[in-house]
């Protein structure tokens, strides 16, 4: 796998970008390889891969993870469109906790974002028809997921554009301090 990897202000938060071989004809890239990425973020063996479509710019997906023994490291890649990915680090003791990292995720880029066990995730599409790609570590479990309100102000996260739609699921996710309390 021909790669950059770069780490962030949060621990065990990387963007990948994929270096793809292309000529006149278009390219080839490999989006997945367990070898090259060994230890990255803290990703085991890979157990399930999820693909999403958003349809319309400005909605907002998130913010979620798994607890316990269900948690999960992740990795986000945009396949078509332009997304704004968040990873928000709700790992307590953790020296960012609280903190979020922001990156664009595109097909043009060829970038990814691998999300640590214990850190939030969520997007916002940034145009319309957006579909995102995601390696998980753990299978999913209903009963272990939490999450956190996407537009709670004491994240500080600046969502690029309006927000044209949440779901009545990630509208009902506590705040971030109710969430501390749990």
């Amino acid at each position: 796998m021909r790669h950059e990897l770069r780490s962030t202000p949060i621990e065990g938060v990387w963007e990948l970008t994929r270096l793809p071989f292309g000529d006149h004809r278009g390219y080839f890239e490999r989006l997945f390889c367990p070898r090259a990425l060994r230890g990255v973020g803290g990703f085991g063996a890979l157990e399930q891969v999820n693909h999403s479509l958003t349809a319309r710019a400005g909605t907002v997906r998130g913010l979620h993870a798994q607890r316990g023994d269900a948690a999960e490291t992740k990795i986000v890649t945009c396949l078509r469109g332009r997304v704004l990915d968040v990873a928000v680090d709700a790992r307590p003791g953790s020296p960012t906790f609280g903190r979020h990292h922001r990156l664009e995720l595109s097909e043009q880029a060829h970038s990814a974002l691998i999300i640590p066990r214990g850190c939030l995730h969520g997007f916002q599409a940034l145009t319309d028809a957006c579909e995102l790609l995601y390696f998980h570590d753990a299978p999913y479990v209903p009963e272990a997921e939490v999450g956190v309100h996407p537009l709670d102000s004491a994240l500080h996260i600046k969502w690029p554009l309006p927000i044209a739609e949440l779901s009545e699921r990630d509208s009902a996710l506590p705040m971030w301090r109710a969430r501390l309390t749990d």
